[in-house]
């Protein structure tokens, strides 16, 4: 992974990209938190996250509850898009996490 994310740092892409690292972590039986139960999918997870970009807010720790939709929901707002179903339409958005204005 760390290959991967150097390349594009050393690339003429990076001024423009977002890298958005995380895991599927089942049931979250490691978790001192108990899931939040989220729709007919089933109970979400605290899986942690890491954005790698230039807009990212430099040491910014998020409190905000997000989902792995969040991420969607980003890529939708960014780009105009509609929502593809009723699950990352109610995601939270991660611009919170960046700073496009540096």
């Amino acid at each position: 992974m760390r290959e991967v994310i150097e390349k594009i740092r050393k690339s003429p892409l990076w001024r423009s990209t977002a890298i958005i690292v995380t895991y599927d972590e089942n049931g979250g039986f490691w978790d001192h938190v108990p899931p939040p139960k989220e729709d007919r999918w089933g109970p979400g997870i605290r899986a942690p996250a890491v954005i790698i970009s230039p807009f990212a807010k430099r040491h910014y720790v998020d409190h905000t509850t997000y989902d792995t939709t969040s991420i969607l929901k980003l890529i939708e707002t960014r780009f105009g898009l509609a929502p593809l179903g009723e699950r990352d339409a109610r995601a939270a958005n991660l611009l919170d996490a960046f700073d496009f204005q540096h």
